[in-house]
């Protein structure tokens, strides 16, 4: 009987449970953690990985790139798909602390509430990010991808403008850097912001009722929180295409739950995909955010059949 062998590697001392039961429902029959791992030892233990197997069994070996460090997981994979060796190579799947799965599903429900909402796309779209984190950073990456101008709102004062831009700039896109840590700062940032995307540590209150009714311009909320309370005032957890009135805003709401059904099929799709692609798949967020907007055209395509 064929093994499906997944190795995961992260920096971490310990690999997340969400991602090995992940890999199992999407048929990985051995999930391997490889803790602890720096940058320089991916290069060995691909190289490990991709010489046990003929090169036609790519499929049965899959190496997922974990942790808590986008940056670091980034270097990681840049490293693995360095190791491959002519024909010897096997699928990379890289999505650190779940950031690129769950930023992929934020930016591709966001963008089509916004093509719903208006009749365009987030192209010219000015677009704010409340959230300096792993998904923050990563949804503030795809979003400018997509064309809009795109704002990290600076929430605390630990938040690294430096690391942050240092983080977009590998990926060619420009993205401003603003400071939200005040509520008139807050005010400032809103009144000029189409789309609003909270990625802010769960079970804290980022924007209120107060801040929001600025937003005279705003079409979508979207907020990532699932610990009560939430990051946006006003946003229940199933949201999604919601309408809100709050002031002078009138803006469509997504939220937690919407994302998360959204990045769970996002990640089972990755997983699935290193098993069943006519190559080596290399799946880094522009991956997981095509296949989040594929699925949600999918459903739409479902619902006008039905």
């Amino acid at each position: 009987m064929t093994q499906r062998i997944l190795y995961i590697l992260v920096p971490d001392t310990n690999i997340r449970p969400f991602d090995v039961t992940m890999a199992a429902d999407a048929g990985y029959t051995q999930i391997l953690p490889f803790t602890g791992i720096k940058t320089e030892d991916v290069t060995a233990l691909v190289q490990d990985s991709i010489f046990c197997r003929p090169p036609g069994r790519f499929n049965d070996t899959g190496i997922f790139l974990g942790g808590h460090d986008v940056h670091m997981a980034t270097d990681m994979f840049l490293n693995a798909k360095k190791a491959m060796v002519g024909p010897f190579e096997v699928g990379v799947f890289v999505d650190p602390n779940g950031a690129y799965t769950t930023s992929a599903s934020i930016v591709a429900l966001v963008e089509q509430a916004v093509l719903r909402k208006t009749g365009t796309s987030l192209k010219g779209r000015s677009v704010a990010v409340f959230g300096a984190g792993p998904v923050g950073l990563s949804a503030a990456v795809l979003a400018a991808q997509q064309g809009a101008e795109t704002t990290i709102c600076q929430l605390t004062a630990d938040d690294d403008e430096k690391a942050a831009k240092r983080f977009c700039q590998r990926y060619n896109v420009d993205v401003s850097w603003v400071s939200a840590q005040t509520h008139p700062e807050k005010i400032d940032v809103i009144k000029n912001k189409e789309v609003i995307i909270c990625a802010a540590k769960a079970g804290i209150r980022i924007l209120d009722k107060e801040v929001l009714e600025h937003g005279e311009k705003l079409h979508v909320v979207a907020d990532t929180n699932a610990v009560p309370p939430t990051g946006v005032e006003g946003i229940d957890a199933n949201d999604k295409f919601t309408p809100i009135e709050m002031g002078k805003a009138s803006f469509w709401g997504i939220g937690s739950m919407a994302i998360g059904n959204l990045k769970y099929k996002t990640q089972y799709g990755m997983l699935l995909k290193m098993q069943q692609s006519e190559k080596a798949a290399l799946l880094d967020f522009k991956e997981c955010f095509e296949f989040a907007t594929s699925e949600l055209h999918s459903s739409d395509l479902k619902k006008d059949a039905a």
